[in-house]
């Protein structure tokens, strides 16, 4: 842990535990939902907490502003997917990418070492199918009391919904490609 930022104590010297660790869902066809997530591990960050995203869909090869962000201030950020999913030349592929990472989240979770886990462009891998939401919610049940959970992306089902504590809908209401023609900026979009 690094000195450059102080650490809320408990009683022992320990971060404090939560009064309750959420599961926090960003959702919806609007833009923000992984900047909202990237916002909160940054602010757990400076607290001292132990904090982790990993990115389904989002390429392992993947150098976005966030990646590049959260490399210069040592927060854990793992990419491993194919790329956007409906330009797949391999869907299988992608699928298998998804199941490897979410046993590789199920690993971060469990671990007890963390305190906020984002789980990026998630709700894709349980809307098409290749998890079952079921099988999320109930290993979410499971994780240690301190660990927050975030999962983005849009098209959340119903279930994991209904689990969550904390439910946020991106709503578009104007979008500089639908309603200009401009394309993804770097610093705004990636």
């Amino acid at each position: 842990m690094s000195d450059e930022h102080e650490v809320d104590e408990g009683s022992e010297g320990e971060p404090k535990l939560p009064k309750k660790a959420l599961v926090v869902v960003n959702t919806g066809n609007g833009k923000g939902k992984t900047t909202a997530a990237l916002g909160v591990l940054f602010r757990a960050w400076g607290r001292g907490y132990s904090v982790c995203m990993l990115q389904f869909i989002k390429s392992t090869t993947s150098n976005y502003g966030e990646n590049k962000a959260a490399k210069k201030v040592g927060i854990e950020m793992i990419s491993l997917g194919g790329g956007f999913t409906w330009l797949s030349k391999d869907i299988e592929k992608d699928k298998a990418l998804a199941r490897e990472l979410w046993e590789q989240c199920k690993v971060k979770i469990s671990s007890g070492e963390y305190d906020v886990v984002a789980l990026d462009e998630f709700t894709y891998p349980l809307a098409y199918g290749w998890l079952p939401t079921s099988d999320v919610v109930e290993f979410l049940k499971t994780r240690p009391l301190r660990t927050h959970v975030i999962i983005t992306g849009r098209d959340a089902p119903q279930e994991l919904i209904d689990y969550a504590d904390l439910v946020t809908e991106m709503r578009e209401i104007k979008h500089p490609f639908a309603d200009q023609g401009l394309k993804a900026q770097p610093g705004i979009e990636f």
